[in-house]
């Protein structure tokens, strides 16, 4: 495949930005609905998918976060600071599977 770069300057608060040009293969209902939202933001589509992608580099950089699940169960046991948990889980389930 013979990819062809089209490089647009423009000229922002006397900052030059490189542009790349990008071609995308969407449903034509999604690509309705991206304009319509643009137009309604005052957007273009390519500044959303921009933010868009954007928004995956910096999610990525992040910390995974906790599940609403997990941060409700924190907490709800209290063990001794001298206690095994791994001892204490294993005697647990064998009682658990005993015959």
């Amino acid at each position: 495949m013979n990819e062809m770069n089209n490089i647009r300057i423009f000229a922002v608060n006397n900052i030059r930005t490189m542009l790349t040009k990008l071609t995308l293969s969407v449903e034509q209902s999604v690509i309705k609905s991206a304009k319509a939202y643009a137009k309604q933001k005052g957007k273009s589509v390519s500044e959303l998918v921009e933010h868009y992608l954007r928004s995956l580099k910096s999610k990525a950089s992040e910390t995974p976060s906790v599940s609403p699940q997990v941060l409700a169960q924190m907490g709800a046991v209290k063990l001794p600071k001298t206690s095994n948990y791994k001892q204490a889980l294993s005697e647990a389930l064998s009682k658990q599977y005993q015959p």
